[in-house]
């Protein structure tokens, strides 16, 4: 999918997304500022929450495999997806950094370019941290798209940036990388009772 394709978010999670972009870009006409608008797929890699429903799928299968629990793949398991190791999503924020920033602001897809199914993942991942097999469980979470495969083509262009970090070498560091707690809430305390 290049960064041109029409966009019909079909979630807030989408949707906010895309609010992102349109309130970048109308600063930037209204101060005359300029950024980039990296638009990440499928982020995995050290430091990922553990044990939170609201991490991506990786940390998910992580933290189901790290209990001793099959991973909950569900659909079918061939749901399609550009999984990017987060080293190269740091690589890309460093290059867009060192580059002026196009004008108007202008959407780049940060992926490998190199699409995986979600049941590919779980098996990778199963097997490299010796767990249980992945269950097919079906059903879908809300407003899910089946597949979503980026086009790396604009990122290569305007920012030099291909992905180094392949899926089955990415995936293998991933199953022993350290996790980080998932962030609690916290209610201040109160001084003097």
């Amino acid at each position: 999918m290049p960064e041109d394709a029409p966009l019909e978010p079909r979630s807030t999670y989408a949707a906010t997304k895309l609010a992102q972009e349109h309130l970048t870009a109308a600063w930037a006409a209204q101060t005359g500022g300029s950024a980039w608008a990296l638009r990440y797929h499928n982020v995995y890699g050290p430091r990922m929450p553990r044990d939170t429903p609201y991490a991506g799928v990786a940390s998910i299968f992580r933290s189901a495999l790290a209990g001793g629990q099959p991973p909950q793949v569900l659909e079918d398991g061939r749901q399609r997806r550009d999984f990017v190791h987060v080293t190269d999503v740091a690589r890309a924020n460093l290059l867009a950094l060192a580059a002026p920033a196009p004008q108007p602001l202008t959407p780049v897809n940060i992926c490998s370019g190199d699409p995986h199914t979600i049941g590919e993942l779980a098996g990778e991942l199963a097997a490299a941290m010796a767990g249980p097999p992945p269950e097919v469980v079906g059903g879908a979470r809300a407003a899910d798209v089946r597949h979503v495969v980026a086009d790396p083509a604009r990122a290569a262009e305007l920012l030099g940036f291909r992905a180094r970090v392949g899926f089955a070498d990415g995936v293998a560091g991933f199953a022993t990388a350290v996790l980080r707690e998932p962030a609690a809430l916290r209610t201040p305390s109160r001084a003097g009772g």
